[in-house]
């Protein structure tokens, strides 16, 4: 089993803990440079965080032929990118609030990596050594929005619209991984990180050679067909092989429910 990289919150305060097979232990220190600390007793008891803090979000668009197929969307030459804030992060369990601006919102199971140190200028070779961790994602989407935007930006930025985790999987090589999204229950999206059309080296190298990509930065690897509307009331489940599930339900914004 992978070592996982969990943000736990203990208390008001969230930490960083790993854990190794049976037991977990707290780290100390910053972000990609701790040092271990005491156990976590009680782990089952410390609900799950957001399991890094980003200074952006770098998203693929058209990233898997299916997917580009049911937008009616030709395949890019290169890597399409776009960026989410990270005020749109959402714990696993939290709740996706549905914008009230918005008509038809959509999930899009995704591939997450996080970066565990500076990134610029990377090679496709190198991109294993810049990588922390792996992690399920939502790149949620107001979907009228940004078929009228010409850019994404609003369509892609709320609150609450990039649900991540539930931990990173620190072990784990993103080539050929499961993909599956449930909504209530019913499998949605299913395929295999092979199936993407730039695969994680070549992302990672797109990327770098635009911006400097920092510790805790995260990468959405683009979604696969079969994206579908949320409505209020749904469970929506990303599950990928060797991380496990993140689950998120939906409410309407302004409903009252934390």
């Amino acid at each position: 089993m992978a070592r996982r990289l969990m943000r736990l919150l203990d208390g008001e305060r969230p930490r960083y803990a790993v854990s190794e097979g049976e037991g977990a232990h707290w780290l100390e220190g910053s972000f990609g440079r701790w040092r271990r600390g005491g156990p976590v007793e009680g782990l089952e008891g410390f609900p799950l965080f957001v399991p890094c803090e980003p200074t952006k979000i770098v998203a693929l668009a058209r990233n898997y032929s299916g997917h580009a197929e049911e937008m009616g969307k030709p395949l890019p030459d290169e890597p399409i990118i776009f960026l989410k804030p990270p005020s749109a992060l959402l714990a696993h369990g939290g709740k996706i609030a549905l914008p009230r601006l918005a008509q038809r919102v959509d999930y899009e199971g995704e591939l997450a990596v996080v970066i565990g140190r500076r990134a610029k200028g990377v090679r496709p070779t190198e991109a294993g050594d810049y990588i922390l961790g792996l992690t399920c994602a939502n790149d949620v989407t107001a979907r009228d929005l940004q078929k009228m935007d010409a850019q994404w930006t609003r369509g892609k930025g709320f609150d609450t619209f990039c649900p991540l985790g539930p931990y990173l999987a620190m072990d784990l090589a993103p080539g050929d991984l499961l993909l599956r999204t449930w909504l209530n229950g019913e499998l949605r999206q299913e395929a295999r990180t092979r199936e993407m059309v730039f695969d994680v080296g070549e992302i990672l190298a797109y990327i770098s050679a635009v911006m400097t990509l920092e510790p805790g930065d995260v990468i959405l690897t683009g979604t696969p067909k079969g994206v579908g509307q949320l409505k209020p009331g749904d469970v929506v489940e990303v599950e990928i092989e060797g991380i496990g599930a993140l689950r998120n339900s939906v409410v309407r914004e302004g409903s009252g429910e934390d």
